[in-house]
């Protein structure tokens, strides 16, 4: 099959659904919207900037004078703690209950004109350090079963502060993308008793059309049923559920393979690129969840230029998700890009 030329749909086991690519349509002259860039020149301290060090934040809370990585409870956070145990039946077809939570906030780093990919790789290992902590702090709630580990980064994403940082979302019932992760990793697991996350990333290994990089324990490829453009994972060579299973090295690795791939980004267009990006491991119910292979996912929504931005419209809101370019060019053009920030040259 000529996957750069023919229009076809692609599984993904992972979700057990699929994604239509077209990629004779990346070859159309583009009439859509040209935005201009926003200019991103800022300060290392904002002094309106509620998560910068010292400031005060809309619930009239003080910052402290923070030095590296810094947490706090969500001011206007989705999911609430005490939220009280209610349901709500009328029958078969309107079915409500309410949801317990907690909303947490990890600013990377007290420079506020900084992103991952400018970040030290010892100031990202410390943000991975965070998220473990929180991973294990908030999983021991007993009325928490998931906690979702995310970054927004870019106004495009939803991010309504440029300041470095990512949110976590703690809740207790499992969310619908990683339950049907957990599913379809439950399946195989029982039918093969292996991860399908290690033996995918072997064949990928082998075939090398997709994988970006790798370090001693980490692999970075853009996955074979991508849906966004420029869609990549983070895979651990090392079947673990959860990301609290790291060894210091690995964790050292993480950080290696997060700011090399958002570099790369970054120098893809040279500018900020945004992207929303997230970590998908075992619930924390209490099961071992030996199925469980966790994994970063990065969802870019940049096509043709910095301007540019591919959304989820027409068909794909209606049908199924579509993509214009095929994953291995993806690949093929992250993988040649150089992993020196363009600010840096």
């Amino acid at each position: 099959m000529n996957f750069d030329e023919n229009p076809h749909r692609r599984y993904n086991p992972l979700t057990e659904s699929w994604v239509l690519v077209s990629p004779h349509r990346a070859k159309r002259p583009w009439q859509g919207q040209v935005e201009k860039l926003a200019n991103d020149e800022r300060p290392a301290h904002d002094p309106d900037c509620y998560l910068c060090a010292g400031n005060t934040r809309a619930n009239g809370e003080v910052n402290p004078n923070y030095e590296q990585v810094y947490v706090f409870d969500n001011d206007f956070a989705a999911l609430l703690k005490d939220t009280p145990d209610e349901k709500y039946e009328d029958g078969e077809l309107f079915l409500a209950k309410t949801e317990k939570g907690v909303g947490r906030v990890i600013c990377f780093s007290p420079a506020h004109n900084l992103t991952v990919p400018e970040m030290s790789e010892e100031g990202i290992r410390a943000v991975v350090d965070a998220w473990v902590a929180e991973y294990n702090a908030l999983g021991a709630k007993d009325f928490i079963n998931y906690v979702q580990i995310f970054e927004n980064k870019g106004f495009v994403m939803g991010c309504s502060n440029p300041h470095p940082h990512g949110q976590i979302w703690a809740q207790s019932g499992i969310p619908d993308e990683p339950l049907k992760k957990q599913n379809a990793q439950a399946k195989y697991w029982v039918k093969h008793n292996r991860s399908l996350l290690a033996d995918y990333l072997e064949k990928e290994l082998e075939k090398k059309e997709r994988v970006l990089f790798e370090n001693e324990h980490f692999v970075a490829l853009v996955p074979f049923w991508a849906v966004w453009p420029f869609e990549a994972m983070l895979i651990p060579k090392r079947k673990m559920a959860r990301i609290s299973e790291m060894t210091s090295e690995e964790r050292d690795a993480l950080a290696n393979a997060y700011k090399r791939l958002t570099v790369k980004y970054d120098n893809l267009f040279e500018t900020s690129f945004p992207y929303s990006a997230g970590i998908h491991q075992a619930p924390t119910d209490g099961l071992p969840h030996e199925e469980w292979h966790w994994h970063f996912v990065f969802y870019p929504p940049l096509l043709r230029s910095a301007t540019v931005k591919k959304f989820m419209v027409g068909y794909e809101m209606l049908a199924n998700p579509q993509r214009d370019i095929s994953a291995e060019k993806s690949a093929a053009i992250l993988r040649d890009l150089s992993e020196v920030h363009y600010k840096s040259i």
